[in-house]
């Protein structure tokens, strides 16, 4: 274990070996940790800012308000999810990730220990910690696993970026903020209206 935790405490772009979703299972740290390419990613030790538990509760509400009854379930983070490459063996799986938020409609793809394949849509709420992951790392995992719609949330900003995949290749929106109304291509007839939903978050 204290070989681990210190082979966790380097930087992402350090090469650590390759870990598989095997590896991962046997792990027990106190931080959340992901796998993307094999190597091994943490999230912040502290918990997440206030600020960041209200905007991922409020938005995830929505979507299991919106999507009850309808043929997709919404999920919050931790909730593992596998990204398979050649094999759904464990030991053949290099990409797990624990998304802030995930929309997923083929019911297929979930198992007890969370969903093995790309969900529909992701939503990742930025931290000061996590910027880098989220925008460089996952940005181009979820467009190499073909997630169809990625969302990036800033709270400090208080704005949305869609990524939207078109012909395999991410279409990034332009940055929307309070005043704009976000639309998902991906969960037909989902609207959120930001002005109504950053107000009183702070």
């Amino acid at each position: 274990m204290e070989r681990k935790k210190q082979i966790i405490a380097k930087e992402p772009d350090v090469e650590y070996g390759r870990y598989s979703y095997s590896d991962y299972l046997t792990w027990q740290f106190d931080e959340v940790v992901e796998l993307i390419r094999g190597k091994i990613f943490k999230k912040a030790a502290a918990a997440p800012k206030r600020i960041h538990q209200r905007i991922s509760l409020k938005l995830a509400t929505k979507f299991y308000t919106f999507l009850e009854g309808k043929r997709c379930q919404v999920y919050e983070a931790p909730f593992d999810v596998r990204f398979p490459k050649t094999s759904n063996e464990d030991s053949q799986i290099f990409d797990v990730v624990q998304p802030d938020i995930c929309v997923i409609c083929d019911f297929d793809k979930l198992d007890d220990r969370g969903c093995l394949g790309a969900p529909d849509l992701i939503v990742e709420i930025l931290s000061p910690s996590n910027n880098e992951t989220e925008l460089r790392y996952k940005f181009d995992l979820y467009e190499s696993q073909e997630v169809k719609e990625y969302w990036i949330v800033s709270p400090e900003n208080q704005t949305f970026t869609i990524n939207t995949l078109i012909d395999k290749r991410y279409v990034t929106s332009r940055m929307m903020t309070s005043g704009d109304v976000v639309k998902s291509n991906v969960i037909e007839g989902f609207i959120l209206d930001l002005k109504e939903f950053f107000h009183n978050i702070e």
